[in-house]
């Protein structure tokens, strides 16, 4: 199974909140990632997150960047300036943006709702069964049910959704590598039948 990095986008509303008496210490609040909520169509399957998924993921040294662009970090956990919480819904972070040019155009456009979009990259963990796939034949899709993280790389603020057929690629072969099982486990049935016969 590959165990490349993969990444995902969550269409929920970011928002600059000031703190402060003054109001001029903003930080930018959303979440990462959604539990039990099913992703868009990427390609042929769909995805949801199991509430436990990321227990025991390494989340120890996370950055938050603008469109996973690792020149234009907005923060990082291990520095304090991105704090992630896991709560009932889902990832949710809290950034404390540096004071600089890329930062304020940022949030300029977040202002004027030019950008709303959040998304996370990933690691599956293979090793302990990860994920899971099965076909829904009314639906005539597959649905991908992520159960377990490894790593979470970075969480990012981004003008267009990573939900394309170019950004699942990684799980568009684990879905390959669950049909050749199935048609391997058909193969052997039929073979079976054919020798009791």
């Amino acid at each position: 199974m590959n165990k490349e990095k993969e990444i995902r986008t969550l269409d929920s509303q970011i928002e600059i909140r000031a703190e402060g008496d003054d109001g001029e210490n903003q930080k930018i609040v959303g979440y990462a990632l959604r539990f039990n909520s099913e992703s868009d169509n990427l390609g042929g399957f769909v995805e949801t997150i199991e509430q436990n998924a990321l227990e025991g993921a390494d989340m120890s040294d996370v950055r938050a960047l603008i469109n996973h662009d690792a020149h234009k970090v907005l923060g990082r956990n291990k520095s304090g300036t991105l704090k992630l919480e896991v709560d009932d819904f889902g990832l949710k972070y809290t950034i404390d943006p540096p004071d600089t040019t890329y930062a304020r155009d940022l949030m300029e456009s977040m202002k004027r709702q030019d950008i709303s979009q959040s998304s996370f990259a990933f690691q599956i963990d293979y090793e302990n069964e990860g994920d899971t796939w099965e076909y829904n034949e009314d639906r005539d899709l597959y649905i991908r049910t992520i159960k377990r993280f490894k790593k979470i790389s970075d969480i990012s603020v981004v003008t267009y959704p990573a939900y394309s057929e170019a950004s699942s690629t990684i799980a568009v072969r684990g879905l390959e590598d669950y049909k050749s099982e199935l048609e391997e486990q058909l193969n052997k049935s039929k073979l079976l039948i054919e020798l009791d016969l």
